[in-house]
């Protein structure tokens, strides 16, 4: 465990409890640089998960060491007996009434969406790294699924935005992540769209954004990107959850969640590793949400969707391991709403710009 810098609240947060082949080449050349408008901020769901510590000290200098995926086969992911019984960037006010923040309230644990993704480019190592420069345990990531069945670190469900995908591989439109090997997505450049000094920087594997937030003592919220267009991608993330260490006991218990828009890829998450926390991306009628409770432990709200009477609501249940069910909103950039947020009695905001909000509400 290495220093961080303390924030002004200790954020106490509930956790429930607790392979794919990884077969793709090493990065390979850096294709053109190129400039797509600056370091802009996209939309994403983000939920989030729990922590039981934040931890005081100083920063680390991002590292950008080249990448080298290995290859690997896993073998089925066991299934350990049930428990009981997230954009776009928000910067105007919500319609909901302002809830008064006591003064004895926990600050909300704060996310770095997709890393700290308005600092580095998103969803890569050196956005986890900016994150963890910055002090923050939790990171956020996307996964997806190779034509070659290898997970990726991606939001996007197509290379165009965060990559140069259109210029190295021009003739391969609509340039669907699910239709490149993962050797061919390793050939990509992820950072120029986003500055210069980031021209190089690779698309992770699963596999090396895991080894990246377990250097750096971090701790992962993990989004299932569009399961409907993968099947069997939850299975797939399991093992090589599995296959790196991460569905242990102080992993589970600590430092993992699990979650998805996709209330049956939560559901199926939940069926093959009962003990894993996850979390639903999405605002559920209130009427329904004892339904979700019984196979998640997170309800996950866009900021312009939620209140103070609908995080009572979902307070007032509890999920999947027996506990209060948790709300975590995405995603709030500014202080004045990061404020609001707290306001509402969310337990987390997930950001782009964690220091912003850490500032405000902490």
């Amino acid at each position: 465990m290495h220093a961080r810098t303390a924030p002004a609240f200790v954020a106490a947060v509930l956790l429930g409890v607790g392979a794919l082949p990884i077969s793709t080449a090493d990065a390979g050349t850096t294709a053109d640089a190129r400039t797509r408008g600056g370091p802009t901020v996209t939309t994403d769901p983000t939920g989030t998960s729990p922590v039981t510590d934040l931890r005081a000290g100083g920063a680390r200098t991002p590292v950008t060491e080249p990448l080298n995926p290995a290859a690997s086969a896993l073998s089925s992911v066991p299934v350990v007996p049930a428990a009981p019984a997230a954009s776009t960037v928000f910067t105007t006010p919500v319609t909901s009434t302002d809830a008064v923040t006591p003064a004895d309230a926990v600050a909300p644990v704060v996310f770095a969406h997709r890393g700290a993704s308005a600092y580095a480019p998103e969803n890569t190592l050196a956005a986890v790294d900016k994150a963890d420069a910055l002090g923050f345990d939790w990171v956020e990531n996307d996964v997806q699924l190779t034509r070659d069945g290898v997970l990726v670190v991606m939001h996007d469900t197509d290379l165009r935005r965060t990559t140069d995908a259109e210029e190295v591989f021009p003739d391969r439109s609509p340039w669907a992540v699910r239709d490149f090997t993962a050797a061919e997505i390793a050939r990509l450049d992820a950072g120029s769209w986003f500055g210069p000094q980031f021209t190089g920087t690779r698309v992770p594997t699963l596999t090396q954004y895991l080894d990246r937030v377990e250097r750096n003592d971090q701790k992962l919220l993990l989004e299932i990107k569009s399961p409907e267009i993968y099947p069997g991608i939850e299975r797939e993330t399991l093992l090589v959850l599995r296959r790196k260490g991460w569905l242990d006991r102080a992993h589970v218990r600590n430092r993992l969640v699990v979650q998805s828009f996709g209330a049956d890829s939560v559901k199926r998450v939940h069926q093959q590793r009962p003990d894993v926390t996850t979390g639903f991306l999405g605002t559920p009628r209130v009427a329904d949400l004892p339904s979700y409770a019984a196979f998640t432990d997170q309800i996950n709200p866009s900021f312009t969707s939620v209140s103070a009477d609908y995080v009572e609501a979902v307070h007032a249940l509890k999920g999947a391991h027996g506990k209060a069910l948790r709300v975590n909103t995405w995603t709030v950039d500014d202080a004045t709403n990061a404020v609001r947020a707290a306001g509402f009695g969310v337990d987390g905001i997930i950001t782009n710009r964690p220091d912003v909000v850490r500032e405000a509400t902490g």
